[in-house]
């Protein structure tokens, strides 16, 4: 597993704590670093702070695309996973879309349902598909 892959994985657990804890992800990831758990990946730590930042967008988004599901109902995982991955996609610029969307797929094929893969690559295809516009209408 690639550097980068594990930064994922520890974003997507900080992220999923910090939401079953009722906190903000940026918040979380700061009473983690005070407490000297400090992520091993910097970029673990640009994930948290990315999704955090652009929270309310991503979860809007998230919403819009997922056709039948509200957020409340997705499994959690896959819900946080996409938050990871919508912000890749977006805002995140030395990575290319299918490496964004192939990760976040890989993420849930491990750790969700069975159904998960394709409810993912589905959601991430089609915000990849209306990026520019998507971007434009920030």
């Amino acid at each position: 597993m690639s550097a980068r892959s594990k930064a994922r994985k520890r974003a997507l657990d900080l992220v999923f704590a910090a939401e079953a804890r009722g906190r903000a992800p940026g918040e979380f990831l700061d009473e983690q670093l005070v407490s000297g758990e400090r992520p091993s990946n910097d970029y673990t730590v640009e994930l948290v702070k990315g999704v955090d930042a652009h929270l309310p967008r991503i979860d809007e988004l998230i919403t819009a695309y997922a056709e039948g599901w509200t957020l409340d109902r997705m499994p959690a995982v896959d819900r946080n996973v996409l938050r990871l991955g919508i912000f890749e996609l977006l805002w995140v610029d030395d990575v290319p879309d299918p490496v964004a969307m192939s990760e976040a797929v890989a993420l849930v094929r491990e750790l969700s349902t069975d159904e998960s893969p394709n409810f993912v690559n589905g959601v991430l295809a089609h915000i990849a598909r209306d990026k520019e516009q998507v971007l434009s209408e920030q």
